[in-house]
This record gives structure tokens, C-alpha cells and sequence, in this order.
């Protein structure tokens, strides 16, 4: 992206979340934050964006915009968090912008977090909650190898995109609710060789917190982070997010 002017990236994991059903995706992201202490590295334009702005974490001086990129010096991984939804004129534009940014600051893999709508599963889709995408086979030298390791099922479509219409596996799968997923994968430039893979989570709006926890620890392992490490830490912004908890007499 051409208004990105930051530390070298090069060898870098890139995280995205993608804004989709439940949130799952952001709220993911605001745990691997809070939790691994990623600072941010840059505010990034947000031409594309509904406008936003809020106040940040804990306190930190400064405003909370649309489009932030965050990491840690010695983590391999660099992660945007996406406050906002993409406007509908903006969508390609941004998608194109972003992959070009990825190609030319030597990110080493890019992992993509998309919710995907939960009514729509399948019923051989009840066994899991988290599937996987890869646009290329993903070899030992890739830093999303442990993709290949761990048992989480390729995603293929509960239904079909339009009705009457087949499901034709060579090509990008209907992932219904989850947002720009389907339209980033359908949008890779034909000289696209970085590995690129999409973790998948149906899911249903409401408290999502279990949903971003899984996720997130997935997230950690396939990124090579000892999850017995991290002390999970939910950001202060979630505070009431989701309501108090229940009393626990009204259930006898």
C-alpha cells in the first residue's frame, strides 16, 4: 500500500481479519493484541473505510482510527486490525492496494480470519467449528506449514453461491457471511507465490468470546507461539461488551 511507511516487514507472518459474520475474525485479533503485548507499528489510510474514531487501549494517549497494523519486534507476525467496514465502491480497490503492498514489503505468508455464517453449515460440518483455505499447497518452508499438521478440514461450500447453481471445488467456495474473503481469494494477482491460507469459524452473532478465544490460540499454534506461554488477556474496550453475567440463582 503506497501510504504504508513502516519498519521492515521482510519475513514477516501477516495477519487479516476479515470483517464477517459475528466479528469473529476482529475479535480474535484483539486478544492476539492484548494477550502476545503487540504494539502499533502504524495508522494506515482509511480512504476505504466508513469513517471511525474512538479512544485507544488503556488509557494510551492518541485516537483509535479504521486500519491499524500491529507487531513486536521479536514475533514473527504483523497483524491489521480492521475496525470498520470496507465501502462498497472501495472494496476491489482496497483489495488490490493490499495485495500490492504485501508483494512489495516482503511479508512472508499472509493467514486470513474470516467468520463464516453458522445456519448455513453442513450437516458433515457439525464435527468442527474451524475450517482451512490454502491458495497453494503449503510446504515445510512456508512459515503457515503447521497448517498441514494439525487436523483442521478444508472448507468447502455448505450451498451453493446462487440457487440451481453447482459447487465446482476449482474454484473459490461460497463462504456465506463471510465479507471481501471470497472476493480476496478470487482477486489473487496471477503471479501471487507468497503462501496464503484462510482460517474459516462458523459462528452466530451474539457473545463470541469462546469463538475469539479458539480461534486466537489456533491462531498462536500454527504461527509456532508455545500457547502455554500466554496468559489470555481480554482487551478493557470488551469490558460490558457482552452484557454482565448472569446471576446464577435464576437457574435454581
Amino acid at each position: 500500500m503506497p501510504f504504508l511507511n513502516v519498519e521492515n516487514l521482510s519475513g514477516k507472518t501477516l495477519i487479516i481479519p476479515v470483517v464477517s459474520t459475528a466479528n469473529v475474525a476482529q475479535l480474535s485479533v484483539d486478544l492476539l493484541i492484548s494477550s502476545l503485548g503487540l504494539v502499533r507499528i502504524a495508522v494506515l489510510d482509511s480512504k476505504y473505510f466508513i469513517p471511525l474514531v474512538g479512544s485507544r487501549e488503556n488509557g494510551e494517549l492518541g485516537i483509535t482510527t479504521p486500519f491499524e497494523l500491529y507487531g513486536k519486534g521479536e514475533l514473527g507476525i504483523v497483524v491489521l486490525q480492521q475496525r470498520s467496514p470496507i465501502l462498497k465502491v472501495m472494496k476491489q480497490e482496497f483489495i488490490d492496494d493490499l495485495f500490492d503492498f504485501v508483494q512489495k514489503s516482503g511479508i512472508a505468508g499472509v493467514l486470513i480470519l474470516s467468520g463464516v455464517d453458522l445456519s448455513n453449515r453442513s450437516d458433515e460440518q457439525m464435527l468442527t467449528p474451524t475450517y482451512q483455505l490454502q491458495s497453494n499447497p503449503l510446504h515445510l518452508s512456508s512459515p503457515l506449514h503447521r497448517l498441514n499438521e494439525f487436523p483442521i478440514p478444508k472448507y468447502t461450500s455448505p450451498v451453493p453461491q446462487k440457487p440451481g447453481a453447482n459447487n465446482d471445488e476449482s474454484q473459490v467456495p461460497f463462504i456465506p457471511g463471510g465479507g471481501i474473503t471470497h472476493r480476496m481469494l478470487s482477486s489473487l494477482p496471477k503471479t501471487w507465490s507468497i503462501p496464503l491460507a484462510v482460517l474459516l469459524r462458523f459462528a452466530l452473532d451474539g457473545d463470541n468470546r469462546a469463538d475469539a478465544h479458539s480461534l486466537a490460540s489456533i491462531v498462536a499454534q500454527v504461527m509456532g507461539i508455545d500457547i502455554t506461554s500466554i496468559q489470555w488477556k481480554q482487551p478493557e474496550s470488551w469490558s460490558g461488551l457482552f452484557g454482565t453475567p448472569h446471576d446464577q440463582s435464576l437457574y435454581g
